[in-house]
C-alpha cells in the first residue's frame, strides 16, 4: 500500500501539471486569437492571364526574330624561337618538340572565335549585324531563338559603319518591323535585345540619350543613337526597338570606361543608316558612297571668334580637292559649310555622314559662310574615290596665345620629307615647347604653317610679319602629312 501510494503521487502530479499547462496554452490562443482576427486570402488563377503594364508584349513578339551569331576566323601566326629545351623533355621529344629546343617553330594556324547578335529583317533569312562580329571570318553560324542553327552566308559588309548583312537558307521566318529612327526623341523608351553566348536572349530597357553622336573615334561615319539601355558584350548586331516592338537600331558599342561591364552609355547605328547600307548591298553588291570633295574640321569656340562668327556650328573646309564638285561649285578654303539642302551641318561629322547617305550625281544646295556673310552655292556630287574615303579628325583647338614655336623656309627637300610637293612653301615648325600654349592648340614639330590669320606664309620673313599683325587670336593654316586644317592659337 505504502508503495503504490508513492507511485501514484508522481503520476497525480504530472496529470494536474499537464492540465495547468493545457489551460495556459488555451488562454494564450485566445489572446492571439483577440489581436490577429481571421484573415481572407485571395489568389490568382493559373490559366488567368495577367493584365501587362511593361513590354512584355513587345519583347515576345521581337526575342524570335534576334538570332545569336558565332564566327570562326583562322589566323596565321609566324613561327618564334623556341627556348632551350629542358634536357629531360628532350630525350622524349626531341629538338623539334613544340616545347622547344632553339630552333625556329614553323607558322602555324589558330582558330579565333566571335560572338555576337543579330536581327532577322525579312522572312526570307535576311540578317542585319555588326561588321566586326564577323569580319575576316571563315564560317559564321546563326542560331534562332528556336535552337535551330544555320551556317549563313555573308552578303556584304561596310566597316565604315559597321554593318554586315548575312543570309541563311530559310523561309517563314520571323522578322522585325523596319521603324524610323529618324523619329527618336531624347526621352523615348528603347529596348536593347541580343541573343549572347546562345543563352536564348536577353533584353534591357532604357531611353534614348541623344541623338546624332559623332566625333567618338569608334566608326568612320558616325550618327549614333545614345541609350543609357545596357548593351552588354555578346549583344553587338543586337536590335534596338521602340516601345511599338520596330527596329530602329543595330546595337554596336559600349562606353566602359576601362572596364568591361555597361556604364550606362551605349550607341546604336541608327536604322536609316543600317537601312540605306543594306539597300546597297542587296541591289548593288557593294557600298556606294557620294563626295563633295572637302576636309573639314570642327568649329570650335575659337575657331568660331577667328572667323568673326557668333555660331559654334558648321564645318569649316580646311581644304578643297582639285577638280572635284567643291571645287566646281566655288567652295573654298576657310569656308563654314552651314546646311545642304537645307538641312543645318552641325559639324563636320554630320556633314561626312550627310553626303555619304547620297547617290553620286545628286545636285545639292550647299549654304556657306565667307568672310561672314552667307552665300548658297550649288554642287553635283560625285562618287567617293577609295583614295579619299578617309575622314579628316582634326586636332582639338583651344584658345592661346602663339609662343615657343621655331619655325625655318620650307626646302625641296623639306618637302619631299614631308610628303608635300617640292613646290610647297611656308614655314615647317622645327621646335616646339610642349608646355607652351602653341602645343596646347595642337600645333606640332613638323607642321607646316602656311598662312597666318587667312594671310599666306611663303617663308620666315611672311610669317614674323603676320605675327606682329596679330592680336589676340592667331588663326593658322597648317599642311599635316598632307592634309590641311586650322588652328586658332
Amino acid at each position: 500500500m505504502k508503495i503504490d501510494t508513492i507511485l501514484r503521487r508522481p503520476m497525480a502530479w504530472a496529470l494536474a501539471a499537464a492540465f495547468g499547462l493545457g489551460g495556459l496554452a488555451l488562454a494564450a490562443a485566445d489572446h492571439l486569437g483577440a489581436l490577429n482576427p481571421p484573415a481572407t486570402f485571395k489568389y490568382a488563377s493559373a490559366d488567368e492571364p495577367s493584365a501587362h503594364a511593361g513590354f512584355a508584349p513587345v519583347v515576345k513578339r521581337v526575342l524570335p526574330a534576334v538570332v545569336n551569331i558565332s564566327s570562326t576566323k583562322v589566323i596565321k601566326t609566324s613561327g618564334q624561337m623556341n627556348p632551350q629545351m629542358d634536357p629531360m623533355f628532350r630525350q622524349f621529344f626531341g629538338d623539334d618538340s613544340p616545347f622547344g629546343g632553339g630552333r625556329q617553330s614553323a607558322p602555324r594556324s589558330q582558330r579565333e572565335q566571335g560572338l555576337g547578335s543579330g536581327v532577322i529583317v525579312s522572312p526570307e533569312g535576311y540578317i542585319l549585324t555588326n561588321n566586326h562580329v564577323v569580319d575576316g571570318a571563315n564560317d559564321v553560324r546563326v542560331t534562332l531563338s528556336d535552337k535551330r542553327e544555320f551556317k549563313a552566308r555573308v552578303v556584304g559588309t561596310d566597316a565604315k559603319t559597321d554593318i554586315a548583312v548575312l543570309k541563311i537558307d530559310a523561309d517563314s521566318l520571323p522578322s522585325l518591323v523596319i521603324g524610323n529612327s529618324n523619329n527618336l526623341e531624347v526621352g523615348d523608351y528603347v529596348l536593347a535585345i541580343g541573343n549572347p553566348f546562345g543563352l536564348g536572349g536577353t533584353v534591357t530597357m532604357g531611353i534614348v540619350s541623344a541623338t546624332g553622336r559623332s566625333n567618338l573615334g569608334i566608326e568612320q561615319y558616325e550618327d549614333f543613337i545614345q541609350t543609357d539601355a545596357p548593351i552588354n558584350p555578346g549583344n553587338s548586331g543586337g536590335a534596338l526597338v521602340n516601345d511599338r516592338g520596330e527596329l530602329v537600331g543595330i546595337n554596336t558599342a559600349i562606353l566602359a570606361n576601362g572596364s568591361e561591364g555597361n556604364q550606362g552609355i551605349g550607341f546604336a547605328v541608327p536604322l536609316s543608316v543600317a537601312r540605306n547600307v543594306m539597300d546597297q548591298i542587296l541591289h548593288n553588291g557593294k557600298v556606294v558612297r557620294a563626295y563633295l570633295g572637302v576636309m573639314s574640321q570642327q568649329v570650335t569656340p575659337a575657331i568660331a571668334k577667328a572667323f568673326h562668327d557668333d555660331k559654334v556650328s558648321g564645318a569649316l573646309v580646311s581644304s578643297v580637292a582639285p577638280d572635284s564638285p567643291a571645287a566646281h561649285a566655288g567652295i573654298e578654303k576657310g569656308d563654314i559649310i552651314l546646311a545642304v539642302d537645307g538641312q543645318p551641318v552641325a559639324d563636320s561629322a554630320q556633314l561626312a555622314m550627310h553626303i555619304s547617305l547620297m547617290q553620286p550625281g545628286t545636285d545639292v544646295t550647299v549654304k556657306v559662310l565667307r568672310d561672314g556673310s552667307e552665300r548658297t552655292v550649288n554642287a553635283r556630287l560625285a562618287e567617293l574615290p577609295t583614295e579619299t574615303a578617309k575622314v579628316d579628325r582634326p586636332e582639338s583647338e583651344t584658345d592661346r596665345a602663339l609662343d615657343g614655336v621655331s619655325v625655318e623656309n620650307v626646302t625641296a627637300r623639306t618637302a619631299r620629307q614631308l610628303g608635300l610637293p617640292e613646290t610647297a612653301s611656308g614655314v615647317v615648325v622645327t621646335q616646339i615647347d610642349p608646355s607652351s600654349e602653341a602645343a596646347d592648340s595642337g600645333l606640332r614639330r613638323g607642321d607646316v604653317i602656311q598662312e597666318v590669320n587667312r594671310k599666306p606664309v611663303r617663308n620666315v620673313e611672311d610669317f614674323q610679319n603676320a605675327l606682329r599683325n596679330s592680336k589676340d587670336q592667331t588663326l593658322l593654316l597648317v599642311n599635316r602629312q598632307g592634309n590641311s586644317l586650322y588652328l586658332a592659337v
